[in-house]
């Protein structure tokens, strides 16, 4: 029996001794899990007004000086072709030689009948000459004289008739030499040698585009086109477009041509199926590296004074809208809604939301909740220029 009392006294403390530690292993427990978080130590920026320089591109096509057709004005064979496509020629240059004994043979004709008609006019004079003196002593009447008279003026406009063949037939032989008629580039050559060619032809012999100064034209929006006239100098649109600052032509693998250009042209109305109004932009091209054909983008550079930029790395984007993480005094980050009024590099351009002096978090706010304090933690100038926000 006292046996049995020792062996009860023994597992009741030994049962008491557990629960002892299963409150004390839950008391630890609890400090543990009531334990605060660490206070993340995040990079922190402050916002600074400068003058930066944003830009706007647009699509724009790119065409020579003048893009001109080259077609026959007399018809006949394709006798010689001198060029090959995309020869540079020059300005009186022959380009194709069209067979002309037609119109050697038109020029013969002409030439003699215009022998003729100066022999009438002579045999006209001589017949005028003869009755003068009769009519004048009154030996015949006036009439034959008058008659004379007016054989002389026929005879006459018949010379002058058969000269204008002559000159007609010259120019035709002319045309059968085809030349160039500014400095270029040539097309592709349509027709080859041995085509019968004609003025009335649907297809052209080929196209010279002369390049050394290219227009550019572009669209723009009725806003976009109120946002230009407003945010260039000037008092009136003469005036702003020979203040306009160079533009560059950003071509289709994004490289910057190396000409700038200067706009030169607004058209007089606004396109009534697009609502766009178009502009030209002048791009000075020796080299000849651009063509009639290409494509690019315009763009429009604008200064902006005392502008508040933002590192785009420091924004979130969230159903078309840009957040940044706003520090307050205690350190409490609140996330702030901005509006962009434009980009410069890597920075965007804040139109509303923030203001000179307001500091954000720069990165790492994967895991950051709204009015979390955190720890600021300085950039240097170095990592700021390694991010690409200074400039």
């Amino acid at each position: 029996m006292k046996k049995l009392k020792n062996l009860n006294y023994t597992s009741a403390s030994y049962f008491l001794g557990l629960l002892a530690a299963f409150i004390l292993s839950a008391c630890g427990a609890k400090e543990v899990a009531q334990t605060p978080p660490p206070v993340p130590s995040l990079p922190v920026i402050r916002l600074e007004a400068n003058t930066v320089t944003t830009y706007q591109e647009y699509p724009a096509t790119i065409e020579g000086l003048t893009n001109i057709e080259i077609r026959p004005q007399v018809s006949g064979y394709l006798e010689k072709v001198y060029v090959d496509e995309g020869a540079l020629v020059t300005k009186g240059q022959a380009l194709f030689k069209i067979n002309d004994l037609p119109y050697k043979e038109q020029l013969n004709n002409a030439q003699a009948g215009l022998h003729a008609a100066e022999a009438e006019l002579i045999k006209a004079q001589l017949e005028v000459d003869k009755l003068e003196p009769l009519v004048q002593n009154k030996v015949v009447s006036d009439i034959p004289l008058k008659t004379a008279k007016a054989a002389y003026s026929l005879a006459k406009a018949n010379v002058e008739q058969a000269a204008a063949a002559v000159a007609t037939a010259k120019i035709n032989l002319g045309y059968t030499v085809v030349k160039a008629p500014v400095n270029g580039y040539l097309g592709r050559l349509l027709r080859k040698q041995g085509s019968l060619v004609a003025p009335t032809d649907a297809q052209a012999l080929t196209e010279v585009s002369d390049v050394h100064l290219l227009h550019v034209y572009f669209s723009l929006g009725e806003r976009d086109f109120n946002n230009f006239k407003n945010q260039y100098p000037g008092r009136n649109l003469n005036e702003k477009l020979r203040l306009l600052p160079p533009v560059d032509l950003v071509l289709t693998d994004q490289s910057t041509f190396a000409n700038q250009g200067k706009i030169d042209m607004i058209a007089g109305q606004f396109d009534k199926n697009t609502g766009a109004i178009t502009i030209r932009a002048s791009f000075p091209n020796p080299e000849g590296f651009l063509r009639s054909g290409n494509t690019g983008k315009i763009r429009l550079s604008l200064n902006h004074n005392n502008a508040i930029l933002v590192p785009t790395s420091a924004t979130v984007e969230m159903q078309d809208k840009v957040f940044v993480f706003a520090v307050g005094d205690s350190n409490k980050v609140t996330r702030q809604s901005i509006q962009i009024a434009g980009k410069s590099n890597s920075a965007y351009l804040v139109k509303e939301g923030l203001k000179t002096g307001d500091r954000i978090v720069f990165n790492g706010f994967d895991h950051l909740q709204e009015g979390q304090i955190i720890q600021p933690e300085k950039l240097t100038a170095d990592s700021l220029n390694r991010t690409s926000f200074i400039r």
